[in-house]
């Protein structure tokens, strides 16, 4: 099982966004939502059976 957690943050104009962080993969996004739709399409197949935390 990998964990996946997404945590918000602030980009360079300071406006918030989600960084979605697995053991090995990273991604980001506008949304909670964006940013895990963006690692899931790294992760391969049975790779994600995912516990989120947010």
């Amino acid at each position: 099982m990998t964990t996946v957690s997404i945590l918000p943050i602030s980009d360079a104009n300071g406006e918030r966004i989600y960084r979605a962080i697995a053991p090995d993969k990273q991604s980001t996004g506008r949304t909670a939502g964006e940013a895990l739709d963006a690692l899931t399409a790294q992760l391969e197949g049975d790779e994600f059976n995912a516990l989120l935390l947010i």
